[in-house]
C-alpha cells in the first residue's frame, strides 16, 4: 500500500459556526468549503494547512456518528485520513492483514473522496480513514 500523505485530521465541533470563527480569526487560515454529507449525518468545514486539511465535523443528527462522539468523547480530534492512490486495494490489504474495518467498500464522503474507515480497535485508539480522489 501507498499512503502519498495526510489527506486531512477531522475535529469533531459543536458549533461549526464557532469553529469557523476561531479557525479563521484566531489562527488566521480561511475556510474554503462548507459541505453538508447527508449519509454520514455530518455538515463539514475544511481549511488548508500546507498540504494537509482540517475538517471541522459538526453533527446533524445527535444519532450520528459525530453527535455519539461528541456525547461520548466531548470535542475534539475524531480521526486521522491518509490518501491513498488505489482506496480499494488499500482497503483489501488492511483486511488480509487482519485489521477490523469499518468499510468493507469505498464509499462516497466529503469534497467528492471516496473513503473507507477502519477501526480504532484495530488502529491503536485512531479512527483511520483512507482517502481516495474519485475520478
Amino acid at each position: 500500500m501507498l499512503i502519498t500523505h495526510i489527506e486531512h485530521i477531522g475535529i469533531a465541533v459543536k458549533d461549526l459556526d464557532s469553529a469557523i470563527t476561531y479557525y479563521e480569526n484566531v489562527l488566521g487560515l480561511k475556510c474554503y468549503a462548507i459541505e453538508e454529507v447527508a449519509d454520514q449525518k455530518v455538515k463539514t468545514a475544511f481549511f488548508k494547512v500546507g498540504d494537509t486539511k482540517i475538517e471541522l465535523l459538526e453533527s446533524t443528527d445527535p444519532e450520528g456518528p459525530i453527535g455519539k462522539f461528541i456525547e461520548k468523547k466531548g470535542e475534539g480530534i475524531h480521526h486521522i485520513a491518509f490518501n491513498v492512490p488505489e482506496l480499494e486495494e488499500a482497503i483489501k490489504e488492511v483486511d488480509e492483514s487482519g485489521i477490523q474495518l469499518i468499510d468493507k467498500k469505498p464509499r462516497k464522503g466529503a469534497e467528492g473522496m471516496n473513503i473507507a474507515f477502519l477501526h480504532p480497535k484495530s488502529t491503536f485508539g485512531v479512527l483511520t480513514e483512507f482517502c481516495e480522489k474519485a475520478d
